[in-house]
């Protein structure tokens, strides 16, 4: 098999849960990605939201068993030597759809090629092939390391659960149920005070409510900085679920900004500008508050962007007043104020 070699890694990756402005919910995943010549695979796909087979949250006996399949040490589950490498976040099930390659030995080096997406027992090359991408030849002893240290206990990981500190506990408990709904533990609390150290470092972040006060804020981080945690703080822009829910997935990405497709969004006036670093959809959300506390939500933009810089017009009538945007990749969350 002809093919380029390539340097093969692996990196820690997030698809993001939320709430979505049609009432419906995608669950939080962490998982590790597949890193070709320093970028995400992944990446490489512009409109897909998926993971990969090495999540964090399966039982260990199958995050084993894909490990072993990818290194060549059990039967492909796919007809023609195939495997899955992305599947569907929600279920994986093979009938929602996967992005699926085969992969082989030729002597010491490892091949990925002819990838496809696929809905069946087999995959049409010609019709749902991927054709601009790999083949991949990965150095035998470097792809053997990198998979192999999944089966030593080193699977990057992250911390998924946050602290809620605030007095409006009515509000925190919705806030909690929607985080356990899309697979985020949250805990409610007044302060942190008297909890151990061991237990704080379990928070991935803590979110304020607005009616937290500067010193009661300044006690929890100091709380945390007692414990040796660098923890991300959120200060909740207004008390709309969704919008928390989005401030949260924003805090729990901890990647490197290298590895983020959605990297920059700002809101001033009548447009928005953002700026990815891969070709992805992004989907632009709105969230009103009016002068009756009421909550309007509206969908503004929902596209594949190219990499680079953009500027999206907003209707004035979806952003009146109190206002807040979310971007949201399948893989990173940005919320911002819309300033005026």
């Amino acid at each position: 098999m002809s093919a380029e070699y390539a340097t093969f890694g692996l990196a820690p990756a997030t698809r993001a849960g939320g709430l979505l402005a049609d009432g419906d919910y995608q669950v939080h995943r962490d998982f590790v990605d597949f890193v070709v010549d320093g970028r995400p695979l992944l990446f490489r796909l512009s409109d897909l939201d998926a993971v990969s087979p090495l999540a964090s949250d399966v039982p260990p006996s199958l995050f084993t068993a894909q490990v072993q399949g990818l290194l060549l040490e059990t039967e492909a589950p796919l007809p023609a030597g195939r495997y899955i490498v992305y599947g569907c976040p929600e279920c994986e099930d093979l009938a929602c759809g996967a992005v699926t390659a085969v992969i082989e030995r030729d002597g010491e080096d490892f091949i990925w090629r002819d990838f496809a997406w696929q809905t069946g027992e087999h995959a049409d090359l010609e019709l749902n092939g991927y054709h601009g991408l790999g083949p991949f030849r990965f150095r035998g002893t470097e792809y053997r390391t990198a998979l192999a240290s999944l089966l030593d206990g080193d699977v990057p990981g992250a911390r998924r659960r946050v602290l809620l500190i605030g007095a409006r506990v009515a509000l925190l408990a919705r806030l909690a149920a929607a985080l356990r709904t899309i697979g985020v533990g949250a805990d409610i609390a007044h302060d942190a005070d008297g909890v151990p150290a061991d237990e704080l470092r379990g928070y991935g972040a803590v979110v304020f409510g607005r009616s937290v006060s500067a010193g009661e804020r300044d006690a929890v981080r100091r709380a945390f900085a007692g414990a040796g945690v660098d923890v991300p703080c959120v200060d909740g822009f207004a008390p709309v679920v969704p919008l928390l829910v989005a401030q949260t997935e924003q805090a729990l990405e901890r990647g490197p900004r290298d590895r983020r497709r959605l990297t920059e969004l700002t809101a001033a006036g009548d447009a928005a500008e953002l700026e990815v670093t891969s070709s992805c959809r992004v989907r632009l959300t709105a969230y009103r508050i009016d002068r009756l506390s009421r909550t309007h939500i509206r969908d503004l933009f929902d596209g594949v962007l190219e990499p680079g810089r953009h500027r999206v017009p907003l209707d004035g009538r979806a952003v009146k007043g109190e206002a807040y945007l979310v971007a949201r990749t399948g893989g990173t969350v940005l919320v911002t104020e819309v300033a005026r």
